[in-house]
């Protein structure tokens, strides 16, 4: 019976991991402390079981002034969604800020790059990064009450900690109205990294809503204002 279910899960797995689209393109508005902060072009593209995200953060007025914020991950698709081999975040045309992560699967081992400075820490099964984590949720939505996804920066690896705090709710004014399920902290310890996320279930749980505080508190809004799939 075990086996049962366990060969059960693995079909489903797959199926979902067909299921999803081969190709997202995502546009998103930001504001800062509501006001007109960036415009956010995101692009996920799979070819057979690779897959890649590029995710472009342009400034608007003098912000445009630090150059555009550019996320890229890489890796591969199997049954239990994305698994990262390659993360890179890269700040305007200084290669000093480039901040990347690489995964050594085989090994068990994380490798963080950043101002010159390497560490490697242990690789956690089920590791995303900063531009993947969103779109794992196409192959493995939120799943009961609370949940932890282990998530890259690229400078550390941290346990990203939601709890499910709606899960039928009508998000109006994006894209003409989405039903979303709505993720927050499940517990609360100031990074600025913290997320609150509006997934739209009937958009493969495409993030509808981001909101999250920059490293001076404020607080950014991203909504999305465009999204296609093939």
């Amino acid at each position: 019976m075990n086996k049962y279910l366990l060969l059960l899960s693995g079909l489903l797995a797959s199926c979902v991991a067909i299921a999803a689209p081969q190709k997202v393109t995502a546009v998103y508005e930001a504001t800062r402390d509501g006001k007109p902060f960036a415009t956010v072009n995101e692009t996920y593209r799979r070819e057979g079981d690779h897959y890649r995200i590029e995710s472009v953060t342009t400034g608007k007025g003098v912000y445009a002034l630090f150059g555009k914020r550019r996320l890229t991950s890489e890796g591969e698709v199997n049954a239990e969604g994305l698994k990262p081999h390659r993360f890179e975040q890269q700040q305007g045309d200084n290669a000093r800020k480039t901040v990347a992560a690489e995964f050594d699967w085989a090994a068990g081992k994380l490798t963080l790059s950043s101002k010159k400075k390497t560490t490697t820490v242990d690789l956690v099964a089920g590791t995303q990064d900063l531009a993947s984590f969103t779109y794992q949720f196409m192959f493995q939505p939120p799943a009961g009450e609370e949940f932890t996804l282990p998530v890259t920066t690229g400078k550390r690896l941290r346990n990203y900690q939601y709890r499910v705090t709606v899960k039928d709710e009508t998000l109006d004014g994006v894209l003409g109205g989405l039903k979303v399920v709505r993720l927050s902290n499940a517990v609360k310890d100031g990074d600025d990294d913290e997320k609150e996320l509006w997934l739209a279930t009937d958009k493969y749980f495409i993030p509808a809503k981001i909101v999250l505080r920059d490293e001076n508190g404020m607080k950014i809004e991203q909504v999305l204002t465009s999204l296609s799939f093939e």
